[in-house]
């Protein structure tokens, strides 16, 4: 909406994501697995440009986390609205994808 443009929204979103573990449980090391930290900049990125679709978004965000680590098997990705400006009471309104 015209509205969100020019004064925002808020947005929650939850990764969840399959990613093989073998060698880092093995060998305890960082470069071993997906970085959660790298995950939190990579999420913070895609969330920086603005979408007119939580659709979008979402589809953005599986992307780029997919391109960053091909290694990603599957997982869920949700992207929230807090506050809709819509005329009912609602807390939220999301998008999810699983693959």
């Amino acid at each position: 909406m015209e509205q969100e443009r020019v004064v925002g929204n808020t947005f929650e979103v939850s990764v969840a994501l399959r990613y093989p573990i073998d060698e880092a449980m093995r060998t305890d090391r960082v470069e071993a697995t997906l970085n959660y930290a790298e995950a939190v900049d990579v999420i913070k990125e895609v969330m920086a440009v603005p979408s007119q679709l939580l659709e979008h978004v979402a589809g953005r965000l599986l992307d780029a986390l997919t391109s960053r680590w091909p290694a990603i098997e599957g997982g869920c990705i949700t992207v929230r609205k807090l506050t809709p400006p819509i005329p009912a009471q609602l807390r939220d309104v999301a998008v999810k994808i699983e693959w």
